[in-house]
Parts: structure tokens; C-alpha cells; sequence
């Protein structure tokens, strides 16, 4: 029975499927998207008018930097306000990179001494033209640099004045024809660079030809219809002027600008050496994870960070403003950035400029549509699934043992898109099964779902209302009983907090988990070991019913152990190599309780902790193990503990 369920599909690896971006769907018809006076839609149409661009250009080049929200006139992490992301990065950018704040050990591993990153904090000057395009739409339109921060209709006749000034410092006419002004929306951009500037101007005109249609965060319903048959001039690209694409071994998809900026490998005495490893995978392990981080810092800053020999490392850095993408480490090199050196030995790291506490510091559609490709590339090439058990944020990731839990870091948060994500990814979160179904998969609504959260500016003070896609699990079924606890946060058995960085009573969109319970409008689930309350109404669900494989332990069982790494038996170990210790966390999976699988990996372990690579090997042993979907990070149990059915 077990073996023919392990070769069902839910456990079988599928080549995913390779999709151009964009990949919503439901195009608005033709003719949607009437502007009413005052409103956003009329506010651009105005605009557009008075500086005499296409209304369907400055209504794309608006979604792509910031899907027409207004963010209440807060800054993104690139320092850009408002629809048409005007940067003004001497007034908004502050650096904290998240990297550095000492507590979590980035490579995970206790063959070395912890590397935490503790390295100086470079600060970043808004240095280039793209983080300054507020002061230069204050003086084409005539508008005071407050308004184009604080107003929306002030801020989209600002974008349309850069617009028009970007076709007329090109030699072209006004045109009405959208085709027309492709080399003026590649200098929008802000890209110094062809391969970046048109990248973004191609993703423009994906928007343009599929139309959109969405409420933004102030409750405006803006409409683009869809022209399916633009065709735009892409040959204006060359009279721009912008230098050749950097060249270097870099490792991306050609629909993304992508450049080699090396991380250093060197050693620099006593043994130390960083800020990578030298590998050789696929070929010496698999690559079954890429891990989705937040910067904490500015595209500068980290830039000169991942470079710090010191200092630790990570795959790809995306730039916010226009999706730019950094390469720093080739893909068979592991990289130290995940806290688990059984995750970093097997996976990829993506850096995405932002700041998990400012809600509003928004992460724009072409980074997430460079990501989303970035990824699609990488899953192809290590087959490795587009699902939640395998593209993880850097909170999902376990701690190795009982005593790093604690220090393990959050990011990217609560506010990270996650179902906006995974439709552009070509996988969007749709139900799969019927409303007995034994899993669920959490997908609030991201924008009408806020819940609160605390401490984002203020240790227990409210963060700024704002979508999640996160929901809070409880004791009980009623909002009033305690968040469950997480033993491994708080070894006192406190219930988890409110708190933005608190991960412990929380689920992401994505996760999908056994259902234990159903009562009214909540739901239960299995989560750490004990049931957990979310509210799940059938009007507004903030899950939906799903397929799986579950797993539970084997009969005879009142409890097994569950594990922060899938590491080897002790008999695996050739001589000159430590046995790492198959230490369990402190949690238990107990008879009765039901967990959904994320997959079945082998035991393994890369032994390097030397410069010289001639020491290093990969250790497999006989032992093997089922990733799950435990708490709000993943964990591995062993094979042998427990047995595994349809859910």
C-alpha cells in the first residue's frame, strides 16, 4: 500500500511546467474601465491626457512598479512613492540588513564555529539616477515634491510628466499608438543598462497586451483592457545609450537582466575562510530547495555586503525598482544563508530588497515577476517542485536543533505575497478537493485579510494595516482564546504573541496541513504537535479544501521525533568525518495526528569545513526521511517512525 501511495503524483516529481509571464488570467474585456471624474481611473486618463501619453502606457507602467496602490504615501524599499513609484531615496531609505543583526548562524553547520554575519553595516547613498526621479517630475509638471509623495492624482501626472519627457528627449512625437513609446517606458526603467531597461519595458507590454483589472489598497477599482495585438518598436532600445548587459558566468532565464557580482571565496587565516563553499551539485547532492529571503537593506548595501569575504552569501540578489537581478554564487557552490546547513547544502538563496517590518515598503510587480521567472528556471533545471514544501521562505526553514530555534530568522514575513506569487509562478492556489477534504491550504484574501500585528516601528505597538497572507491559529475555536504555543520559541509553554517576527502561532499561504477538526466557521489543524484554531468562514474562506499525502506514526507509536535536519545514521560516517548528531527538536508528533508531506529525501551530510575542497564529502546513509509541514517551518521525521496515506 505505502509503496504504490509513494509513487502517486503527490510525491512524484513533476517537471513543471515553463509559462511566460504574465500568468493571470481573466483579462478585462474591452471597453472596462470607464474613468469617472476623481476617481483613480480618471486620474489617470487625465493625466495622460494633459502630458499626451497613452493611457494604456502610463496605466501599465503604474502596475508594473506598484500594482495602482498608493501604499498611504509610504515610501517602497527603493525610496519610491506612490502609483507611478517616484524615488526620493535621500528622504526615504534607511539600511538595518537583516543579515547582520548577530542572531542566527547563516551557514548552519557544527563541524565550524557559527558565522553570523555580525559584519559592519556600509551605508548606502542614493547615488544614481533611477532613486531620483521625484525632484526631476516635481520640476516637468510643476508639482511640489510633498504632493507627488502624499498625492496620488499629483504623483500619476508626475509618472505621465517623465513619460513625455523620456519621448521628446528621444526625437519621437507624442504618439497615441502604445507601440510607439516602448524606448520611453525602457528609460522609465531607470536601468543604466539594455538588458534591464528592456526587460522591463517587455514586461510592460506583456501588461498591456493581457489588460489587468484589480482594487487597490485604497479601495479603487482600476480597470486596464487588454490589447492583445501591440506590437511594440523594440529597435528604440539601441538610441538610448544605455552601456551593454555586465558580463560573467551567470546562471538565469534570458526573459530576466541578470549580472555576475562574485561573492569572494578566500581565506584569510586561522583556518577561517568565506563566504561560500565550493561544491559540485547536482552531482555531488541534489538541489531540492530554493529559499525565498528579504534584504533588509537597499540594493547597495547588500551588494557590498555579500562581497565582505567575512561576511555570509546567497545565490541571487533582485532589485526592487525594476527586477534587476545579481548573480553572486554559481548554483553548484552552496551558499551560506539559510541557518541550516542541511538547507543550504541542498538549496538555492534569492535576496529580494525590502523590510519585513514596513508593510508599506512594498515589493513591486517586476521584482516579483523577475523572481517568478528566476524561479520557474531553477525548478526546471533541478526538477524541483512549485510548491510550498519546496520554494520556502526563510522563515519556513527549520532550526537545526533545540537551542537554534530561537535565532532563527523571519523573513520575508507575513507581508510577502504569497498566492500572488505562485500565480505568476504558472501554480496558483485553487482547491483541489471537496469540502470534507482531510488538508487544507491556507489562502486568505491578501488584501482584504489584516490581521494585526505589532511591533513592526514599536515593540507591541499595532503595525500599519496592511494584507497578509498569514492567519493566526488558536487554542480554541473563538478569536478570543490564546494563540497556540511554540515550545521551541518558548520552552515555558507561552502562548505565541502578535508580533511581526513571531512565527509561532502562524500559517502562510501555501502551507497546507491535516485538518483536525471542523467546527462552524473555524477550522483545526494539526500544527506542532496539537490542534490549532483558524477562523475559516465559508463566505470569506481563508483556506481552500486540497489533495494530499499525509503521514502519522506507525501503529504501536504513542509519539516520534521530529528533526531540523535529514541527517545520516551514525554507522554512515567513513573515518576523518564527525558524526553529526541526529538530534530531535524539541517537539513530538503524536499517535493520532496527521501531517501533510512534502517529500521523501535521503539522509545526507556535506562535510566542509576546510578552504581545501579535497577533504570535503557528502555522507549518505541507509536512513531516510519525509519532509512535513509541522509548524509554520518545515521539519523531517524518519521513514521508519511513521506511515504514510491519502489524506
Amino acid at each position: 500500500m505505502e509503496a504504490a501511495l509513494l509513487r502517486s503524483p503527490f510525491l512524484r516529481r513533476a517537471a513543471p511546467a515553463v509559462l511566460l509571464l504574465p500568468l493571470l488570467a481573466g483579462a478585462p474585456p474591452a471597453g472596462a474601465g470607464v474613468a469617472r471624474a476623481g476617481s483613480l481611473q480618471g486620474q489617470f486618463a487625465g493625466a495622460a491626457e494633459r502630458h499626451g501619453v497613452p493611457v494604456k502606457v502610463l496605466l501599465a507602467v503604474s502596475y508594473l512598479q506598484s500594482r495602482w496602490d498608493t501604499h498611504g504615501g509610504a515610501p517602497s524599499v527603493t525610496g519610491g512613492y506612490g502609483p507611478m513609484h517616484l524615488t526620493d531615496a535621500a528622504t526615504a531609505l534607511a539600511d538595518a540588513p537583516h543579515h547582520a543583526d548577530g542572531t542566527e548562524d547563516a551557514r548552519g553547520d557544527d563541524a565550524r564555529p557559527p558565522r553570523t554575519g555580525a559584519a559592519t553595516r556600509p551605508a548606502a547613498a542614493p547615488s544614481s539616477e533611477r532613486l531620483r526621479t521625484l525632484v526631476r517630475a516635481a520640476a516637468l509638471s510643476g508639482r511640489s515634491a510633498e504632493a507627488l509623495r502624499t498625492d496620488p492624482g499629483a504623483n500619476i501626472d508626475g509618472g505621465a510628466a517623465l513619460l513625455a519627457a523620456a519621448q521628446r528627449e528621444s526625437g519621437r512625437a507624442a504618439s497615441a499608438d502604445p507601440a510607439d513609446w516602448y524606448g520611453a517606458v525602457a528609460r522609465y526603467s531607470g536601468a543604466d543598462d539594455t538588458a534591464t531597461a528592456a526587460a522591463y519595458a517587455n514586461d510592460v507590454f506583456d501588461v498591456i497586451r493581457t489588460g489587468e483589472a484589480r482594487t487597490t489598497d485604497s479601495g479603487q477599482r482600476v480597470v486596464l483592457a487588454a490589447d492583445p495585438a501591440v506590437v511594440p518598436a523594440t529597435g528604440q532600445l539601441a538610441a538610448l545609450g544605455l552601456r551593454a548587459p555586465a558580463k560573467g558566468p551567470v546562471e538565469c532565464p534570458r526573459s530576466v537582466a541578470c549580472e555576475w557580482v562574485p561573492a569572494p571565496y578566500e581565506e584569510f587565516g586561522d583556518g577561517d575562510y568565506g563566504n561560500h563553499d565550493k561544491a559540485d551539485r547536482p552531482v555531488s547532492q541534489s538541489v531540492d530547495y530554493l529559499v525565498i529571503h528579504d534584504t533588509e537593506g537597499s540594493w547597495d548595501t547588500t551588494l557590498k555586503l555579500v562581497r565582505d569575504p567575512t561576511y555570509v552569501s546567497w545565490q541571487y540578489t533582485l532589485r526592487s525598482s525594476d527586477g534587476h537581478i545579481a548573480q553572486h554564487v554559481p548554483l553548484k557552490d552552496v551558499a551560506w544563508h539559510a541557518g541550516n546547513w542541511f538547507v543550504n547544502a541542498k538549496s538555492v538563496g534569492l535576496e529580494h530588497e525590502g523590510f519585513l517590518t514596513s508593510p508599506d515598503s512594498w515589493y513591486t510587480e517586476a521584482m516579483y515577476r523577475s523572481s517568478a521567472r528566476l524561479v520557474r528556471y531553477l525548478a526546471k533545471r533541478f526538477d524541483i517542485p512549485l510548491d510550498r514544501q519546496h520554494i520556502l521562505g526563510h522563515d519556513n526553514v527549520p532550526g537545526t536543533t533545540a537551542t537554534t530555534i530561537k535565532g532563527m530568522h523571519t523573513d520575508p514575513g507575513p507581508y510577502w505575497d504569497w498566492a500572488h506569487y505562485f500565480r505568476l509562478l504558472g501554480r496558483p492556489i485553487e482547491p483541489s478537493a471537496g469540502a470534507r477534504a482531510g488538508v487544507v491550504t491556507i489562502r486568505p484574501d491578501y488584501a482584504a485579510h489584516q490581521p494585526v500585528y505589532t511591533g513592526c516601528v514599536t515593540a507591541g505597538e499595532a503595525c500599519a494595516p496592511h494584507g497578509s497572507g498569514a492567519v493566526r491559529l488558536h487554542t480554541a475555536p473563538s478569536a478570543d482564546a490564546p494563540l497556540v504555543a511554540d515550545i521551541g520559541l518558548r520552552p515555558d509553554g507561552q502562548a505565541a504573541t502578535t508580533g511581526v517576527n513571531d512565527t509561532g502561532a502562524r500559517a502562510s499561504t501555501g502551507q497546507s496541513f491535516a485538518v483536525a477538526e471542523r467546527r462552524g466557521d473555524w477550522t483545526a489543524i494539526w500544527y506542532l504537535g496539537q490542534r490549532a484554531w483558524f477562523l475559516n468562514p465559508r463566505r470569506e474562506p481563508t483556506a481552500v479544501n486540497a489533495r494530499g499525502l499525509v503521514l502519522t506514526p506507525k501503529e504501536g507509536l504513542e509519539s516520534v521525533p521530529v528533526y531540523g535536519r535529514a541527517y545520516p545514521e551514525a554507522a554512515a560516517y567513513p573515518a576523518g568525518v564527525p558524526v553529526q548528531a541526529v538530534a530531535p527538536l524539541p517537539y513530538r508528533l503524536l499517535a493520532g495526528q496527521r501531517y501533510v508531506v512534502g517529500g521523501r529525501t535521503p539522509s545526507e551530510y556535506l562535510f566542509a569545513p576546510t578552504f581545501d575542497t579535497t577533504g570535503h564529502t557528502v555522507v549518505r546513509g541507509q536512513e531516510e526521511y519525509y519532509e512535513i509541514q509541522f509548524g509554520h517551518r518545515v521539519a523531517f521525521v524518519k521513514v521508519a517512525d511513521v506511515r504514510v496515506s491519502r489524506a
